[in-house]
């Protein structure tokens, strides 16, 4: 998952420690002016490139991140913020080289007491610098920590998205159709987990996800976050299977399941929308394209494969010369 190996961002109060720390081991190794060329360099090499591997550990939102995963990221952290973070991190990663620059020539042409003298003051621009940025190291870092147990889903795969309201068969239908049985991602804006799954057709991988949280109540009901969840889960859907129980036995009227349904269909109008009665078995009281239970495999296999041609995905080819 593109977040998953994020470092641990330092803070500002690590960052000065680690630089002038290992400065002094710099200057003890050497004399005179070169033990304070020596600490200079060293710890201004440190701020800087640590500040520059903050930033460039992070992908490029612009370029390198799927729509799907901007828009979840973008759900959970703030990503104008986290960028202008990034930004000013980057800022004084060049400020440091910017100093060092400047008073390394200062330290070239004087004696070794005033050289002590400009490399204090050198030690504390730096200092100073990382400090500024203090509150943006802590921001990235909160960020890192919100997105990188997002849940490892493939843009990229052919997707099915099971929706409806709670109780109607959802994760029991995942469960049945998929090899990986209980596989489960967490989402950090909802205490519930999200099931994904991932089945073969033809030798192409299929990746099927239950929604708990998400797309199981009325638009009106979401919060903010959970409305732009659902909104990244649009660029992700091949397919929406809604499943209904018209048996009732769920706990919600049949009445307000259609109504989910046709809020569904209106928020995903770009891909194909199937509407699936479970629990068959115990009451067929609605109109649908399928009908099935999950409890006694009925048509179980027949809504798969609906799916799955409603996908009609082809895989890129290589090119053939």
């Amino acid at each position: 998952m593109i977040f998953e190996d994020l470092p641990t961002t330092p803070t500002s109060e690590e960052l000065i420690d680690k630089a002038f720390s290992r400065a002094a081991r710099a200057g003890r190794a050497q004399r005179g002016l070169e033990a304070q060329q020596s600490m200079l360099q060293t710890a201004a090499n440190i701020i800087s490139d640590n500040l520059e591997n903050v930033v460039t550990a992070w992908p490029d939102f612009e370029y390198d991140v799927d729509p799907f995963y901007y828009e979840l990221a973008d759900a959970i952290v703030d990503v104008d913020a986290l960028r202008q973070s990034l930004s000013e991190v980057m800022w004084a990663s060049r400020k440091a080289r910017e100093i060092h620059e400047e008073y390394q020539s200062k330290l070239r042409k004087t004696d070794v007491d005033t050289a002590r003298k400009h490399r204090k003051q050198a030690f504390a621009r730096l200092a100073d610098i990382v400090e500024q940025i203090d509150d943006h190291l802590l921001y990235i870092n909160e960020a890192r920590n919100d997105l990188r147990d997002l849940p490892d889903i493939d843009p990229d795969e052919p997707t099915i998205v099971v929706a409806g309201y709670p109780n109607v068969g959802k994760s029991s239908f995942v469960n049945d159709v998929t090899r990986a049985r209980g596989e489960t991602a967490s989402y950090p804006f909802t205490t519930k987990g999200v099931g994904v799954g991932h089945f073969e057709r033809d030798h192409l991988r299929y990746q099927i996800v239950d929604t708990p949280g998400l797309l199981d109540r009325p638009p009106a009901e979401r919060n903010e976050i959970e409305s732009q969840a659902v909104s990244a889960v649009e660029h992700l859907a091949d397919c929406v299977l809604v499943l209904l129980d018209p048996s009732g036995e769920c706990g919600y009227p049949l009445e307000s399941q259609l109504e989910l349904r046709d809020a569904i269909e209106v928020q995903f109008e770009d891909v194909p929308v199937i509407t699936v009665a479970n629990k068959a078995d115990r009451s067929r009281d609605v109109e649908a394209a399928y009908y099935m239970s999950v409890e006694t495999g009925e048509n179980v296999d027949e809504v798969l494969e609906a799916a799955v041609e409603a996908i009609d995905y082809e895989p890129e080819l290589p090119f053939e010369g």
